[in-house]
């Protein structure tokens, strides 16, 4: 206390001159119209870049329930596309679905589920990654996902309660169908297991007019994917010597390196197209019970 007095008594001109000139700028501000309006303007100047500096500070530390909201959004409107819902062939029989999208009952195909990324790999072969969604929210093996951006990114292939693991679209057994977006020619994509900016096309026919810079999208035959999502452009293109079809090298639309929000598609006709396929190939290919 003693030092705090020694403090004062030695600046104690100082102090009073700070006190005198406080007191001297208050009558010239409060007395004085031109030199208030001026002293107004700037205090509202350093105010308002003060504030501004605030709140750019405060939203910073509000930008995880911005983007949680923002990705929840996102995933409602992703719900409401007129492509998740189909038309039913009623010339024979009226189809009515329990979720009708309007009244010439078209019926929902896919249903999309925002989650967010909890564990990610991209430096070996076969990559996955985690999701904080699991059973208890709907979750189930072979439904698609794709990034908060839109891209494809990989596919469910099992899941807890609480939790799914995707394989990742860079694991080199992970296939998908696509095409090219020009022409409608579909192929196999798949990681060759080298860069994980690239993913591999094949089976591409060599009539196709295909060029560098070209869009590939998710394929109409695909179970699991809807159709029509951007997975990259054609990097490269060359020949396979063995089929004869073009093999295209694709720069993938999803970043891996940076995955953190997705939405996971349901396919909601999955099990009856599945369920067609392979009763199909029991029907057709294996022989008949006492056939020489």
């Amino acid at each position: 206390m003693r030092n705090v007095f020694l403090f004062l008594r030695r600046y104690s001109v100082f102090f009073t001159f700070l006190v005198l000139q406080a007191i001297s700028l208050s009558f010239l501000f409060r007395y004085n119209r031109f030199h208030r309006a001026q002293f107004l303007g700037i205090a509202t100047e350093i105010t308002g870049r003060i504030n501004t500096q605030y709140n750019k500070v405060e939203d910073y530390f509000s930008l995880k329930q911005e983007n949680k909201r923002l990705h929840h959004l996102n995933d409602s409107l992703l719900n409401l596309l007129q492509s998740n819902f189909v038309r039913p062939d009623s010339g024979v029989t009226l189809v009515k679905d329990t979720i009708p999208y309007d009244t010439l009952g078209h019926y929902r195909r896919y249903l999309y589920r925002d989650a967010s990324v909890v564990y990610n790999t991209v430096s070996s072969q076969k990559n996955y990654f985690q999701i904080n969604r699991g059973s208890i929210r709907g979750i189930k093996d072979n439904m698609a996902v794709i990034s908060s951006d839109g891209y494809p990114v990989g596919i469910i292939v099992n899941v807890s309660d609480n939790f799914s693991e995707a394989m990742s679209l860079l694991h080199v057994q992970n296939t998908v169908n696509a095409s090219l977006k020009k022409g409608g020619e579909f192929g196999t994509l798949q990681w060759d297991g080298k860069d994980p900016r690239y993913l591999t096309l094949k089976n591409i026919p060599k009539s196709a007019d295909v060029k560098k810079g070209d869009t590939v999208l998710t394929s109409t035959y695909s179970y699991n994917f809807p159709p029509g999502y951007i997975i990259g452009t054609v990097a490269g293109i060359s020949i396979d010597n063995v089929t004869g079809f073009f093999t295209l090298k694709v720069k993938t639309a999803a970043d891996f390196f940076s995955l953190q929000k997705v939405h996971v598609i349901e396919n909601l006709q999955y099990d009856e197209q599945v369920q067609l396929f392979n009763d199909t190939k029991k029907k057709i290919e294996q022989p008949k019970s006492g056939s020489r």
